[in-house]
């Protein structure tokens, strides 16, 4: 998705994003968050509200990692009591806070400012989702951040995100990804503060893994509005995380 001319941030802008911490950054970001390539697109977040509206209605939602709030969309559509959106960059809830107002007829809806590896929040969520967010915790992390939304969900309560199948081996998104992996590694080696964002580290079989490891059970779900590929796989899935009764 490119930015409307006029409206995107300049390059200069994100260079200066990309030499800071990744809260600075996304404060820095935020006001042009939504024209630029990195904000979760529309077909992507309607899909997941398509299969997500059937395993409804949830009472509250919790978008992790909510950034200016498109996810929070989704959960405005599947859930009947309240919604909550969690992100560590102030920047980023005061656009989605902001943008809010004016939708109406909404639950009541929350914004928190936390980071999500320590989520302030007891098990009073039935379903939690994410969008685009996890390139920002290496692999380490993962276990940790499992756990922590496991333990804000009630029991039968789900943790729903959509995940890209891997670019295949020799192709241009494959070499794209492997570029920006690598340049982001060197940046990281000789500046500091470190900018935590890695596309090629988020796998399905570990993040399973993880995921099973957290408590939860685990199910696939084809996305099927964002077609398929040529050996017929789905070109996208909702993972499906249940936290058991």
């Amino acid at each position: 998705m490119s930015a409307p001319q006029g409206q995107g941030p300049t390059f200069r802008a994100l260079v200066v994003q990309a030499l800071s911490s990744v809260e600075r950054g996304y404060d820095l970001l935020s006001p042009k968050f939504d024209h630029t390539g990195y904000r979760t697109s529309a077909s992507v977040l309607d899909s997941v509200t398509g299969v997500l509206r059937p395993l409804g209605p949830f009472g509250s939602g919790l978008d992790v990692c909510c950034g200016t709030g498109a996810g929070m969309g989704v959960l405005r559509q599947v859930c009947r009591e309240r919604i909550t959106g969690v992100d560590f960059s102030a920047g980023m809830l005061a656009v989605g806070r902001a943008r809010a107002r004016a939708v109406p007829d909404t639950p009541r809806t929350d914004w928190v400012r936390a980071d999500a590896r320590s989520l302030p929040f007891g098990p009073v969520f039935d379903l939690a989702v994410s969008f685009g967010a996890f390139g920002h915790f290496l692999p380490r992390e993962r276990p940790g951040l499992f756990a922590q939304v496991h333990s804000v969900l009630r029991p039968g309560g789900r943790f729903a995100f959509p995940i890209v199948a891997p670019a295949r081996p020799g192709s241009r998104p494959y070499w794209s990804l492997l570029a920006f992996d690598t340049a982001m590694r060197v940046r990281n080696a000789v500046w500091r503060p470190p900018f935590v964002m890695y596309y090629r580290t988020f796998r399905l079989g570990d993040v399973w893994k993880e995921l099973i490891g957290a408590g939860f059970e685990v199910e696939l779900r084809p996305l099927e509005d964002l077609g398929r590929r040529a050996d017929g796989s789905p070109r996208c899935r909702l993972v499906v995380a249940t936290r058991p009764v």
